[in-house]
């Protein structure tokens, strides 16, 4: 895997955020014309809702599009869309928050859509993701909050190196009910074989 940008010269992130490329999956920075999917993505009964407020509409998405590189470019957070290589079909979204302001800690949130489930996508995008957040932005830890009873991603996150640390009760809300989160994390030094390069290729 590795992380490409066009151009001359290096590239930082908050400049121009640089795109990843695994054997099954491109990560690359969302554009207004992914809204349209985004919506549908977003509206999935288990999605995360990256700060939304459900139920989501199309103003909403779009504001949210236009935000990403915004945040980027101040250094509060980077937002890959996740692109099946095969296909080029749009099969999730990935973002890298940070916690406090130096960016050591941070929150990932991805949803992927259904059909792109099981099939590895999600583990590849988390590895390219994580490494570039531990290796290009210098997190030194990843946190996720994942509804409980959402039992491929908690046992995706445990795949990665994640620890549980604890139950967050009634923090999440889904179909006007208040749901429990998992809180995991997820450390540089654990990362272990989930490190793909981020060395940048000039095309």
């Amino acid at each position: 895997m590795s992380i490409d940008t066009c151009g001359p010269g290096v590239v930082t992130w908050r400049s121009e955020l640089p795109t990843l490329t695994g054997r099954l999956v491109m990560l690359r920075e969302v554009t207004p014309d992914d809204c349209g999917i985004l919506v549908a993505l977003l509206s999935l009964g288990d999605a995360s809702r990256f700060g939304l407020e459900a139920p989501l509409h199309d103003e909403a998405v779009q504001d949210f599009v236009e935000r990403v590189p915004r945040e980027r470019e101040a250094g509060l957070a980077v937002t890959w869309t996740i692109v099946l290589r095969d296909t080029g079909a749009l099969a999730g979204l990935i973002q890298i928050r940070q916690l406090e302001p130096s960016f050591e800690t941070a929150e990932w949130e991805c949803i992927l859509a259904p059909f792109a489930r099981g099939t590895g996508a999600f583990l590849e995008a988390a590895r390219l993701a994580g490494s570039f957040a531990f290796a290009d932005i210098g997190a030194h830890r990843i946190e996720a909050r994942v509804l409980l009873q959402n039992g491929r991603a908690n046992g995706a996150l445990r795949k990665l190196g994640g620890v549980q640390e604890g139950v967050l009760r009634r923090s999440a809300r889904r179909d006007g009910r208040h749901c429990d989160q998992a809180l995991w994390s997820v450390l540089k030094e654990d990362w272990g074989v989930n490190w793909v390069s981020t060395a940048r290729r000039v095309h």
